[in-house]
């Protein structure tokens, strides 16, 4: 019988799916993490300001995977490598002092592939040294931990890469099957990175303005909010939305000559440092 032409579309959509490596050390991890990729039948590989690419060890480490050196996207700033993606996801092996969504790998496998068929989704790993910062975590939608053993806990990049593509291939597998994914229908697609980043700047300003929060000092209020709409991700309209209504604001702001708070009242009134 014949196959339908929907039958391989779960295995199309780890075309969607990219690995980005931040500020990667070593070339030999480059390498390594292209050869997990081609294993699992992924394909994009973007490199955000690596210390030392192209290099012949990363050649070397990526055997018969060294195609995927040459097309890697070599950006300079997290922020660029996310930008058209609607759903990022950053590997983290740290406790944070403000948890975030968290995934196990599995349900970070189902996520990417239920959402590749319809926009970008980016993985993202950190530094072999440190991971990733506070402010790199806190521009991804969700965390996803390795849960490894807790005497040996410390994963090498190429392996960590490894695990989370074999988790991919499987979600998609499992979809071709039948077994279809599905994360919500909805009737917009989730908001852009780039524009999320934007929003935060615009929701920043228009806060400043208002004298909801310190500029100098907004303590953990900034963060808890990235945390909320990480948690909701609004679509594009929903977006706009919220654009829209942060410049009525800051428009009756400046029309009135005044702030919507008095200065000694702000939202970090009792919030932690």
């Amino acid at each position: 019988m014949a196959k339908s032409p929907l039958d391989n579309a779960p295995l199309d959509a780890l075309d969607n799916v990219r690995v980005v490596l931040v500020n990667s050390a070593h070339p030999g991890n480059i390498g390594g993490a292209a050869r997990a990729l081609k294993n699992m039948g992924l394909r994009q590989l973007y490199l955000v300001a690596p210390r030392e690419f192209p290099a012949a060890n990363a050649i070397w480490r990526a055997a018969g995977a060294a195609d995927l050196l040459e097309t890697a996207v070599v950006v300079d700033t997290l922020e660029e490598a996310v930008a058209d993606c609607g759903l990022v996801v950053a590997t983290s092996a740290r406790e944070r002092r403000i948890p975030w969504p968290l995934l196990t790998p599995r349900e970070c496998g189902e996520r990417a592939v239920a959402e590749a068929g319809t926009h970008p989704v980016a993985l993202v790993f950190g530094r072999e040294d440190r991971g990733l910062t506070n402010e790199e975590l806190q521009a991804c939608n969700f965390h996803v931990h390795i849960p490894a053993n807790p005497e040996y806990s410390s994963l090498n990049l190429a392996t960590a890469v490894q695990v989370l593509a074999y988790e991919v291939r499987m979600a998609a597998l499992e979809a071709q099957r039948g077994e279809r994914l599905s994360y919500a229908d909805w009737d917009r697609p989730p908001a852009k990175a780039s524009d999320m980043e934007l929003y935060f700047e615009h929701l920043q300003q228009a806060l400043a303005e208002l004298g909801f929060i310190d500029p100098d000092n907004p303590r953990q209020t900034m963060t808890r909010l990235r945390r909320l709409f990480s948690r909701v991700r609004p679509d594009d309209m929903e977006l706009g939305i919220l654009r829209g209504m942060l410049t009525a604001i800051q428009n009756y702001i400046h029309r009135t000559g005044g702030k919507g708070r008095p200065d000694n009242a702000s939202a970090a009134d009792g919030e932690e440092g």
